[in-house]
């Protein structure tokens, strides 16, 4: 009897993956995650989720810039964001746009919509743009300058992201005067805007007959 006293009174030993008990890890701390059914997967991203990363009318949006201001208040300093956001297709449309808010998601989004509603064609030739251009917007000139195929994006992050967005994928350029990006993607977007082919300056000018001469030739 004494023996069999002895084994009743030593403690269990704790059920193992052998013996096909469960460990919890944490105590008896409630879980604050989720519950998966105990497949070991993560949390799933909704098809409405998916949807909402995918561009829009086919315009990837870009964030050239994010500026701060804080504005000193009684109870100390209340701070807003500006951001200024291009938009292209990279088939020739682009627009630019800026937002302001008290975050700088609104800013973003704000600017997206603005630069959304201000989406204008662009003439291009092939891969570059067909002819050079110069254009100037307050103290930022930037010069832009047809290159042939493999050149590639000769040119700064401002002006790249503009002329990226449009299509261009072989320009030279230089930017001179002021280095504020915003005048600078501001120039470059005016620069592009002005583009013209040679079939649309012949058709301006009531010249459609050597436009059909040339084709002929």
């Amino acid at each position: 009897m004494a023996d069999q006293k002895d084994i009743s009174a030593a403690p269990a030993a704790p059920a193992g993956p052998a013996s096909g008990g469960t460990q919890s890890f944490g105590g008896d701390r409630p879980s604050r995650g989720y519950s998966d059914g105990g497949r070991g997967r993560g949390p799933r991203r909704s098809s409405r989720d998916q949807r909402d990363d995918e561009p829009k009318d086919g315009l990837i949006e870009k964030v050239i810039h994010i500026n701060r201001s804080s504005k000193v208040v009684k109870g100390g300093r209340r701070f807003s964001f500006s951001a200024l956001i291009v938009m292209g297709d990279k088939q020739g449309r682009v627009g630019m746009g800026m937002g302001k808010g008290a975050e700088v998601s609104e800013a973003i989004k704000k600017g997206g919509e603005n630069a959304r509603s201000r989406v204008a064609t662009v003439s291009l030739s092939a891969s570059t743009i067909p002819h050079e251009v110069y254009s100037e917007f307050g103290g930022a000139k930037v010069l832009l300058r047809p290159a042939s195929p493999g050149t590639g994006l000769i040119c700064g992050k401002t002006v790249r992201a503009v002329v990226e967005s449009a299509g261009v994928k072989d320009v030279l350029s230089k930017s001179l005067g002021s280095k504020n990006s915003s005048n600078v993607a501001k120039a470059t977007l005016n620069a592009l805007l002005s583009l013209r082919t040679r079939e649309q300056i012949l058709k301006a000018r009531g010249l459609e007959h050597r436009l059909t001469a040339i084709k002929t030739a």
